[in-house]
């Protein structure tokens, strides 16, 4: 197994690609630590994902949740192998009808929370380990209605850089997981109804090169690659999982005669 004995942190563990990569870390020898804002979901998942997970309700954006859950995850498992600072949110601030609250919630969440997870993961997180941010397609091809959005995962890509830089001392290795559209339970939070859905997602498809959206568990295949040893030598890489969208954005069914 990939993971035996390793200790992991998961941010936004409770559903979606982070439920699918505890699921898999877990496989793969891991205990893991999941968090989440929602009870509901977090018991929910913590009951799928069985004894080598402990969910902690937290949410990365406040300091002072933060230093508790690092309290809290010191005292249940010493030490940290991973952390894999997934937790975020999306949320349209089009240009000339944004409130600049809401865009600076975005930022916060996304960018900012995702920094001090792992600054305050430092004092446990061992030497060797692997740090894992979750990025997006958005912040290289940019989406109409989403520049704060695309500006936090723009942001983790050089805040990743700088931190594999100053983390490369003590051999801890930073990169970033840039999924393109995935089939998560996002999907269905809208106002829109299902049949409207299943026509966005049709839509969507038709413009990546490989004619579909993704599965959470082959992003989470991604993130353990870049969690394990398989990855010893990878460092400062955004990694692409996308169905060939950004490198080749115009390879899609709907773009071919």
């Amino acid at each position: 197994m990939k993971l035996e004995g390793k200790k992991a942190l998961i941010t936004g563990g409770n559903s979606g690609i982070g439920l699918a990569t505890a699921q898999l870390f877990i496989q793969e020898g891991a205990q893991v630590a999941i968090t989440g804002r929602d009870q509901k979901t977090l018991d929910e998942a913590a009951k799928l994902l069985g004894p080598k997970a402990t969910a902690y309700r937290a949410d990365v954006a406040d300091s002072a949740a933060r230093k508790d859950l690092f309290a809290k995850i010191k005292q249940d498992f010493g030490h940290l192998d991973i952390v894999f600072a997934n937790a975020g949110i999306a949320g349209q601030t089009t240009t000339g009808k944004t409130d600049e609250a809401i865009f600076e919630n975005i930022i916060r969440i996304n960018l900012t929370g995702a920094f001090f997870t792992v600054e305050e993961a430092l004092p446990i997180l061992k030497d060797g380990s692997s740090v894992i941010f979750n990025g997006s397609i958005i912040g290289s091809l940019g989406q109409p209605g989403y520049a704060a959005y695309a500006a936090s995962k723009a942001g983790l890509r050089g805040l990743s850089r700088s931190m594999a830089a100053d983390l490369a001392p003590r051999g801890i290795r930073v990169n970033v997981v840039a999924p393109g559209p995935i089939k998560t339970p996002i999907w269905t939070r809208n106002t829109r109804t299902s049949e409207e859905n299943d026509a966005l997602s049709k839509r969507i498809a038709s413009t990546i090169p490989l004619g579909r959206l993704g599965e959470a568990d082959e992003l989470a295949k991604a993130v353990l690659f870049l969690a394990s040893d398989d990855s010893s030598y990878v460092n400062a890489v955004e990694f692409f999982v996308d169905g060939g969208a950004v490198g080749t954005p115009f390879g899609g069914p709907a773009f071919r005669g």
